[in-house]
C-alpha cells in the first residue's frame, strides 16, 4: 500500500447524546510516519473522537475516511479488512492475564494470520526482542511490571504490521522514566513501518518531544491544530493554560 493511501481524514464530524452536543463539526487529517495527537481537558471530547475513529461510536454526522473510503459506508467484508490493517493500543494494555506474554502476541495472529504455527511464533518472537522483552515470552501479565505489560501491549497491537495504530493514554500509570521510554517506541515502530498513529493524552512529555501533529479540542471542537514546533506561535490562550507555557 502506497504512503498515501492510509491517510485518514475527518470531516465535519459530530456526535451528540440526546441534546448534549459532544464533538462538533470536528475536521482533521492524520499522515502515516506520524505520532497524530488529540489533546484537551476532561470532558473536551478526546475520548469519543478516538472511539469513534475505532469504530466503538456511531458519529451522529460527518465522515471518516480511511484511504479515502468513508467507513461508515464499507460493507462488512470491506470493515473487516480495515479491522486487519488497525491495531489498537489500550489504556490499561488489556492483556489476557490467563495467557503468557508470548500467548498475547500470537493471539491476533492466530485470528487473522496466514503464517504457519512456526512463523507465527517466529513474528511473534522477533516481535518481543524489537520491544525489548527477550526472555519474558512465558511470563503472565501478572509476574511482570506495567511498563513492560505496555510493551506487550504494542507488540500484541502491530503484530498484523497495521497501517493505522490507536492509542488511548499510552503512558497513564507509568512513571516519567518509563513513559519515556513507550514514547521513544512508539515513535520508532511509527517511523519504521509508516505507520498513522493517533494518540489520546495528556501527557505534556509526550506533546512535546514526539508528537508530529496535534489536535487540541476545546468544548468538542477544534480550537487549534498545528505541528509540535507550532507551539511556540501564536496559539490559543486556552492551549497555552493547558500546556502550563
Amino acid at each position: 500500500m502506497r504512503e498515501g493511501t492510509k491517510i485518514i481524514e475527518v470531516r465535519g464530524l459530530s456526535k451528540a447524546f440526546d441534546d448534549k452536543v459532544v464533538l462538533n463539526e470536528i475536521n482533521a487529517t492524520f499522515k502515516p510516519g506520524n505520532i497524530n495527537c488529540i489533546i484537551g481537558r476532561s470532558g473536551a471530547g478526546k475520548t469519543v473522537l478516538l472511539k469513534s475513529l475505532i469504530g466503538l461510536i456511531q458519529p451522529t454526522s460527518g465522515e471518516i475516511l480511511f484511504a479515502g473510503h468513508n467507513m461508515m459506508l464499507l460493507s462488512k467484508e470491506e470493515l473487516k479488512r480495515l479491522r486487519q490493517v488497525t491495531g489498537v493500543l489500550f489504556q490499561g494494555s488489556a492483556l489476557f492475564d490467563s495467557m503468557t506474554v508470548l500467548e498475547n502476541v500470537l493471539f491476533p495472529l492466530q485470528l487473522f494470520s496466514k503464517l504457519s504455527p512456526r512463523e507465527r511464533k517466529a513474528h511473534a518472537m522477533a516481535l518481543l526482542e524489537r520491544v525489548g522483552l527477550e526472555g519474558a515470552q512465558s511470563k503472565f501479565p501478572a509476574e511482570i511490571s506495567g511498563g513492560m505489560m505496555k510493551r506487550v501491549a504494542i507488540a500484541r497491537a502491530v503484530a498484523l504490521n497495521p497501517h493505522y495504530l490507536f492509542c488511548d493514554e499510552p503512558n497513564s500509570g507509568l512513571d516519567p522514566t518509563t513513559s519515556a521510554s513507550i514514547d521513544k517506541l512508539l515513535k520508532e515502530l511509527t517511523e519504521e513501518y509508516q505507520i498513522t498513529t493517533v494518540v489520546n493524552t495528556h501527557d505534556m512529555n509526550s506533546i512535546k518531544t514526539i508528537a508530529n501533529h496535534i489536535l487540541y479540542l476545546d468544548k468538542g471542537q477544534v480550537a487549534w491544530q498545528g505541528a509540535r514546533e507550532e507551539l511556540s506561535g501564536d496559539i490559543p490562550a486556552s492551549l497555552k493554560n493547558f500546556l502550563y507555557l
